[in-house]
């Protein structure tokens, strides 16, 4: 059973369709760079592939899951469980510490608070000493390394990056996918990259490029 299958995917914003996919898999433990221009849809997968939006025709199943059949709380459970999400803005909330956005993620995925794993997850990362930090004290770097954090700490079975590497330079953008790599290798997890960036290309020995569609 594939982690992530798509068929026949039509998705777009009001009227207009911005992905048109016949057909996309992903094996569990994968790691699969979708690649291509802004406004391609690269966004669209994502967040249909999560739930977070509904396509305008197709099936999406994770895990087993056929995704576009689920009700809201349904969707919102189901990615809380099963689902990691490196969002193109960071949204960590701004009211809790490094620590605290952790937490509240591993209570939204069920899980009791497991200091030990989020202490173990922020040394990795080289972080450990901004555990009590606010958001707004870090760093992009640290921001980022935060976001990935948080999108492992559950365990999920996908994690989701949309463009994780656009803001950084070279150094950091090595950084991050390294980052990336290691925590979705380290719990076996299917790893899906969404990005416009040339430069991680090598990285993946699979590439989905997605192109522009033509306005209709």
């Amino acid at each position: 059973m594939a982690m992530v299958e798509v068929s026949n995917l039509r998705a777009g914003y009001g009227s207009q369709i911005v992905l048109a996919l016949d057909r996309f898999t992903m094996q569990a433990g994968e790691h699969t760079l979708v690649l291509g221009p802004s406004g391609c849809g690269k966004t669209t997968l994502l967040n249909v592939v999560s739930g977070l939006a509904s396509p305008k025709s197709g099936e999406v199943h994770v895990d087993g899951q056929r995704m576009d059949t689920l009700a809201g709380g349904e969707r919102d459970r189901f990615r809380g469980r099963h689902i990691g999400f490196v969002l193109q803005r960071l949204h960590l909330i701004s009211a809790l510490t490094v620590f605290g956005n952790l937490a509240l993620t591993q209570k939204l995925a069920g899980m009791p608070t497991d200091v030990t794993r989020i202490e173990s997850i922020l040394h990795q990362l080289g972080i450990a000493n901004k555990k009590n930090a606010a958001p707004k004290t870090l760093s992009q770097g640290e921001a980022q390394r935060v976001a990935i954090a948080r999108a492992v700490v559950h365990r999920p079975a996908l994690i989701l990056a949309d463009e994780p590497t656009a803001a950084l330079d070279d150094e950091n953008c090595k950084a991050a996918i390294d980052l990336l790599f290691a925590q979705a290798s380290e719990h076996g997890a299917t790893l899906l990259v969404a990005t416009h960036d040339q430069r991680i290309k090598s990285r993946f020995n699979q590439v989905l490029e997605l192109k522009k569609m033509a306005a209709a």
